[in-house]
């Protein structure tokens, strides 16, 4: 069964148990999660990532199937679903299983696609394209922030926030909160505050996801991306970043190499390293060889270019590319 974005309000979870949301408006898509969903689950919500699941399926069959003393429905998030877990899709549905709410979250989707298909032919599934905010949607929603809150705006300040928000209803939401905040006590904002206020859209898990990747700390990398829905313009950030990086990792590796000295290499190391992240770079290069980073540049340079040429798949192609290098092991 298909139905508008619009109309997810008339979803009803006592009688409406499996969902597919798929598209590009990622805020919109995690607004919807969060306030129909897991405020409904404080406690038993379960968010994986699809690979996690295609690699352990009996591990998520048993979380599935089980029942503790204390749980009444569970709701399951899968992140990133693709065509590739169909099949599992109709064991749980064929399972019939009591209560339970399982949401999957794709990106784009293809007419043609398996798992699409399968949702909005389903008498007992429900299939919810999200489509891209424009411009006059999220200037509507800002009016209707600015009159329920008695702040004074012009349309200037309006249309820079709507820039500002880079077409993600997620981003402008962490706007409008700094500026709720901001105007507590003041009742007003200027431009020039606003300027100050505001950032330009960007994720700041970024670093850290790349830093957990590189530390081979595959539980906190897999739990940033599950908690993250990243755009393709962040894809591209990420996988910029996972290069920086690593080009970092292999000239401090080659410094060890030649004074034996983690501590002291890193400390001196230019640009300085903050101190702060002084920890998780030691585990870094102690997880990595010099030949193996380099491979790993390499690999980085592939997947870029793949992502390029893939837009469509970009958050699955780096998503399976960054688990599998918290994955390996390197010698």
């Amino acid at each position: 069964m298909i139905i508008k974005s619009f109309e997810i309000s008339k979803i009803n979870l006592k009688k409406n148990f499996f969902f597919l949301f798929y598209g590009v408006n990622e805020g919109l898509k995690k607004q919807t999660i969060l306030e129909k969903f897991k405020k409904n689950f404080p406690d038993n919500c379960y968010t994986y990532d699809e690979n996690e699941i295609l690699k352990g399926k009996e591990d998520f069959f048993n979380n599935v199937l089980t029942r503790s003393f204390f749980e009444k429905e569970k709701l399951i998030i899968i992140n990133r679903a693709t065509d590739k877990i169909k099949d599992l899709i109709e064991e749980v549905l064929e399972k019939k299983i009591i209560d339970l709410i399982l949401v999957l979250n794709s990106g784009m989707l293809e007419k043609k696609s398996k798992i699409r298909s399968l949702f909005e032919k389903g008498k007992e599934t429900i299939c919810v394209p999200f489509y891209e905010d424009n411009n006059q949607t999220l200037s509507s929603i800002i009016s209707s922030f600015f009159r329920n809150n008695s702040i004074p705006v012009s349309q200037q300040t309006i249309n820079l926030i709507v820039q500002r928000c880079r077409g993600d209803r997620l981003n402008l939401q962490n706007e409008l909160d700094k500026i709720k905040s901001f105007t507590k006590n003041k009742g007003k904002i200027e431009i020039e505050d606003l300027l100050k206020l505001t950032n330009l859209a960007e994720n700041f898990s970024v670093s850290e996801l790349i830093d957990s990747c590189l530390a081979k700390n595959k539980k906190k990398t897999i739990n940033i991306l599950n908690e993250n829905n990243y755009s393709l313009d962040d894809c591209i950030l990420i996988i910029r970043t996972f290069l920086i990086k690593s080009k970092r990792l292999l000239k401090l590796s080659e410094n060890i190499n030649n004074q034996n000295n983690i501590d002291e290499v890193v400390s001196s190391f230019k640009p300085p390293i903050f101190w702060k992240d002084k920890e998780i770079v030691k585990q870094q290069i102690k997880s990595w060889s010099n030949g193996n980073i380099g491979d790993l540049i390499f690999k980085i340079n592939e997947t870029e270019l793949l992502i390029k040429k893939n837009s469509h798949n970009s958050i699955n192609i780096l998503s399976d590319f960054i688990i599998e290098q918290s994955t390996i092991t390197n010698n």
